[in-house]
């Protein structure tokens, strides 16, 4: 709300932005209207930035990620592309991720899932996500933030307990991320805030832990013997 003490604010030790992660570049139709989940993830962010939370926005119709696939801890120091390079130090700056995805075949978006899949563990772990799905139909994509939490789970950037649904997204938001005339604004933030407002509190409980110098239990790097039983 934003009413309550910034969850970005210099007590909690945050320096960082929140990353609003899109998972999708379609930009033709069917179904319509194309760009769909632009309209989702914008609307994540002015509701952050209503909050004082410094949000950035990254689009994967932006980024031209190399081919064939390669992640960006598999190069050697120095060599990776520009685009990845950039890419690990927003994901690392971050303090917090909101995943954008639409459904497919019940699953999370495999553009999201490309994206994700070049950065390690270490990049994301300790920190919290959320999970916002979205739908020109009735479900919201619901069905996708079921593989969406075992995967951010893996990735160590854990979700927290509530999600953001969003049926028949063209209807709520315009192109720009704001509510369409019609749409009951002040409970679409609350159902928003809901979301968001968890992930604020694991962020800035997440950025105190690691500011105290704590030191935190290995991520897996590059090893696979790391995950190694006795």
């Amino acid at each position: 709300m934003i009413g309550v003490r910034p969850f970005f604010s210099k007590e909690s030790q945050m320096t960082g932005s929140i990353l609003v992660i899109l998972g999708s570049e379609r930009i033709s139709g069917p179904p319509e209207p194309p760009r769909l989940g632009e309209r989702v993830a914008s609307a994540c962010v002015h509701r952050l930035e209503a909050k004082a939370v410094p949000a950035t926005q990254v689009d994967p119709i932006e980024i031209e990620l190399p081919h064939p696939f390669k992640p960006h801890f598999a190069y050697r120091r120095g060599s990776a592309p520009e685009v990845l390079d950039r890419l690990a130090e927003q994901i690392a700056a971050a303090e917090g991720y909101v995943m954008v995805s639409p459904e497919y075949n019940h699953m999370m978006s495999p553009v999201l899932a490309d994206l994700l899949n070049h950065f390690g563990s270490s990049l994301f772990s300790y920190k919290p996500s959320a999970i916002v799905t979205y739908s020109a139909g009735q479900w919201g994509g619901t069905r996708a933030a079921v593989s969406m939490r075992t995967f951010l789970s893996e990735l160590g950037c854990l979700p927290v307990s509530a999600m953001i649904h969003v049926p028949r997204a063209h209807e709520v938001f315009g192109v720009d991320g704001t509510y369409l005339a019609g749409v009951d604004a002040a409970r679409w933030d609350g159902y928003l805030d809901r979301t968001l407002d968890q992930l604020g509190w694991w962020a800035a409980a997440a950025a105190r832990q690691r500011g105290d110098g704590g030191k935190r239990p290995g991520a897996f790097m590059v090893d696979p013997s790391q995950r190694n039983a006795p």
